[in-house]
């Protein structure tokens, strides 16, 4: 494949970490390419696009052409190598807490796999984009990407031309964002030695986060989740109405008579102190009118003119609101590392349009991120 070029001055460890992750890629060449392409998303500057990649990792006329093939069309399995990558990660540091995020990945066309309109709340605009959801394990101060999910709206498994085009394997079916992170959790407790660890994420912007909050609840996992305002709960906690009155998630903690001064401590030790307004609910059954779910407890840190901010939920009644409160950070460590995914790393610069092939990319740009942030930073 012509003269590869090292990673830094530690190519032996770049190796190794190679040869555990993928390998269970089965054949050499493959395992070649998957560690050409890792050390090109390493040292590349600016954009990753394969040809860039292809020029800082080989000398051969041929590279951009293999690496392409390599990525786009082999058919090797990237579950196997996220699950590799997980427990190298899991080897270096006990996870924490486990992170849902989603990413906003901007396209032009119509014609990379998923592509569809979409409101980003962060950007206050709605883009032609794909939206990724990545799942990460907190290791010390890093979130570490050990798993994603592409988001297909309905017309992109609905479509058969469409799914011929981009390669969508047959079991790939249609599923609303909140079935698909579940799947991650299901994924992610079958595969990690620590499976009893937190989960947080935010769907404040998402209509389904009563049925993601219940469907994690029957998994008995520990979660803190960012919830709509406009939720439905039932108070539940001491001086609760007889009557179950179900009232938004918003007005029960704008009349919530809990005020606690809370410190709140991030993954890399830094410090502050807020005031934090809690209270129990109660979710209302799903669509079977089965039984309520919870209690839980709702909480949102309040303002000087004492209006509650974003809401969130949790499981972790019995845990210290100052630990609850500083889970919710993990929200933004998860963003950060996309944003240096991003910029550093070549997470949106994937051009070509397959299913497989965008699972490809992600599981790379993981693991060199993994590597750089875990086993080079250290």
């Amino acid at each position: 494949m012509g003269e590869t070029s090292p990673v830094g001055n530690d190519s032996t460890t770049l190796t190794a970490f190679s040869d555990e992750v993928f390998s269970d890629i089965r054949r050499a060449d493959q395992r070649r390419w998957a560690r050409a392409y890792l050390s090109g998303l390493l040292i590349t500057p600016g954009n990753k696009s394969v040809r860039r990649l292809a020029h800082h990792v080989s000398s051969s006329p041929t590279a951009a052409q293999s690496l392409r093939q390599f990525v786009s069309t082999s058919p090797w399995g990237w579950d196997s190598v996220m699950s590799k990558l997980t427990r190298w990660a899991e080897g270096c540091k006990p996870a924490s807490a486990w992170t849902i995020h989603r990413v906003v990945i901007p396209k032009s066309g119509e014609r990379s796999v998923g592509v569809h309109r979409y409101f980003d709340p962060l950007a206050s605009r709605t883009l032609n984009c794909q939206l990724g959801i990545g799942a990460f394990l907190s290791i010390g101060s890093v979130q570490v990407p050990v798993d994603w999910r592409l988001y297909l709206p309905a017309p992109w498994t609905e479509d058969t031309q469409l799914r011929r085009r981009a390669r969508i394997p047959d079991t790939v079916q249609y599923r609303p964002l909140g079935g698909q992170m579940l799947d991650l959790v299901d994924t992610l407790t079958s595969r990690t030695a620590r499976s009893s660890v937190p989960l947080v994420t935010d769907m404040s912007d998402t209509p389904e986060a009563d049925s993601f909050v219940r469907g994690l609840s029957r998994r008995e996992r520990g979660f803190v989740v960012g919830l709509p305002s406009y939720l439905r709960v039932w108070p539940a906690g001491d001086g609760a109405p007889p009557a179950r009155v179900l009232i938004s998630a918003g007005k029960f903690m704008a009349g919530a008579r809990s005020v606690d001064s809370v410190r709140v401590t991030t993954e890399d030790g830094r410090q502050w102190s807020t005031r934090v307004r809690s209270g129990l609910v109660r979710l209302p059954g799903g669509r079977a009118a089965g039984p309520p779910d919870g209690p839980f407890r709702l909480f949102a840190e309040v303002t000087e003119d004492e209006r509650p901010e974003q809401l969130w939920i949790t499981n972790l009644t019995h845990r210290p609101l100052d630990e609850i409160m500083s889970l919710t950070t993990l929200r933004s460590s998860a963003a950060d590392s996309i944003d240096t995914m991003k910029r550093d790393f070549g997470l949106g610069d994937f051009e070509g349009r397959s299913f497989p092939g965008w699972y490809h990319h992600m599981a790379l740009v993981s693991s060199a991120y993994a590597y750089q942030q875990l086993a080079v930073s250290d």
